[in-house]
């Protein structure tokens, strides 16, 4: 395939040598001018698929926003908005949600010019009915997870964005799943289907699913059998509703289980706080609702558990799909009562799986997290953190995981055994000069 300086650029910024076949072909065929639809399986680069040919687009000489990219959640509008920004093209970008201040958004808009915005319908509604952007030159619409975005209770939202970006050219909707229909609204024109699913083949052969008998009606007890019996292994526990997490994640924590919640009705930052410690390696456990089932990239999930299994089939894919990403295997586990049947969209009678008579302890996380109170606007960046640690914490570079640095604070993994001794050594330390608070993330 032909690449452009744009995209050649881009993929020497990431670090990745070739684009998979559906990659390709979705940049092959945005080149013909033709509204996409794009049906691929979670896991296989759909955010490439449609960012590079996205930047071949992009107008050097237009100063507004270009394009805008409509997702169903605020994580996986920070999670594009960051791998935009690791492309490192001359482009701007944003990110716009609810859950925090739309003021502050619109300050960030006029003060970096954006060339393209991503963002929650709901939240794009409020800056488009202020008129906080020029819509002039928006000629792109991106809707990412289509199927979810075009769902009955977010059809009105949509509906009012797109009837205020009156000037659209091209449209590229993308997802995991099908949807029965498209809304007329999308305003697809002479559309070009992309099926990357095979309809012939399981969810995936590399994901072994497995039954889970609880004895009782309530699975509490069955759930922190299984937890403990799969160990230290990352895994995503879904329920059905917001209180049924909660409720699963105060029983784990009454049993001293460690483990974090992630639905929509927590505050952001709690819910941010909660995803990094489950990417970081402190927390290898997160209970959740649908809400994890898309858009987070976190490859080393080992294990998917259905605490309650979902009514419809689309819901099954998307939270299997968040296991046995890029080529590696995962396991699903359902925990079903004596009362209860399998769904009817599972064909294939999964294996029982026996909880060993004899539960082991559970399993402590390798990392522990550490909150630093400041971030990027301070001039803090990973590499001052290391030399911190190194220098003040004696900490090796293998007894620090993973950083995240954000405007105001960062959030850093170091080893579980160290976390004392460390934060005993850099009590009243200043990192590059400036004190701030350093402690364990609760």
């Amino acid at each position: 395939m032909r690449l452009t300086p744009q995209i050649t650029q881009a993929l020497t910024n990431l670090k990745i040598e070739s684009l998979n076949p559906m990659q390709e072909t979705a940049i092959e065929s945005w080149r013909e001018g033709k509204d996409l639809i794009l049906l691929s399986p979670t896991g296989s680069g759909k955010t490439l698929a449609y960012l590079l040919p996205l930047i071949e687009t992009l107008q050097p000489d237009v100063k507004g926003v270009q394009a805008v990219v409509l997702v169903p959640s605020r994580e996986l509008a920070l999670q594009i908005d960051q791998v935009f920004k690791s492309l490192n093209t001359p482009y701007r970008v944003m990110s716009c949600y609810g859950g925090r201040p739309a003021m502050e958004e619109h300050r960030t808009m006029k003060g970096i010019n954006p060339s393209v915005i991503i963002g929650t319908p709901g939240r794009m509604n409020d800056h488009l009915g202020k008129q906080n952007f020029d819509v002039t030159d928006v000629q792109t619409l991106i809707i990412d997870e289509f199927d979810k975005c075009l769902e009955f209770g977010f059809q009105e939202e949509m509906a009012t964005v797109i009837g205020q970006l009156p000037r659209l050219k091209r449209r590229f909707l993308l997802s995991a799943t099908d949807a029965e229909e498209i809304p007329r609204f999308t305003g697809l024109n002479q559309t070009l289907k992309l099926n990357f699913l095979s309809v012939d083949e399981p969810i995936s052969e590399r994901i072994h699913i497995y039954k889970v008998l609880s004895p009782i009606k309530d699975k509490l007890e069955t759930l922190y059998q299984l937890l403990c019996t799969l160990g230290n292994k990352s895994t995503l526990v879904f329920c059905n509703h917001r209180e049924s997490v909660e409720r699963v994640g105060k029983y784990l924590q009454s049993k001293k289980y460690p483990c974090g919640i992630f639905h929509g009705g927590m505050e952001q930052d709690d819910r941010e706080r909660s995803l990094y410690k489950f990417r970081n390696g402190s927390c290898h456990v997160l209970i959740s609702t649908d809400l994890a089932a898309r858009g987070l990239d976190i490859p080393e999930i080992e294990n998917i558990v259905h605490y309650h299994m979902p009514i419809q089939e689309d819901g099954y894919i998307h939270r299997n799909g968040r296991t046995a990403r890029w080529e590696a295997d995962g396991n699903s586990y359902i925990i079903l009562h004596p009362e209860e049947n399998l769904p009817a969209y599972i064909q294939e009678e999964p294996e029982w799986f026996e909880i060993p008579e004899n539960i082991p302890h559970p399993a402590q996380p390798q990392f522990v997290t550490l909150y630093i109170g400041k971030g990027k606007k301070d001039k803090i960046n990973k590499i001052d953190i290391v030399g911190f640690l190194s220098k003040k914490g004696n900490l090796g570079k293998e007894e620090i995981g993973r950083i995240d640095v954000k405007d105001h604070y960062a959030y850093v993994a170091i080893t579980r055994k160290k976390i004392k001794e460390t934060l005993k050594s850099i009590k009243n330390e200043k990192i590059k000069g400036v004190k701030t608070v350093i402690e364990e993330a609760k």
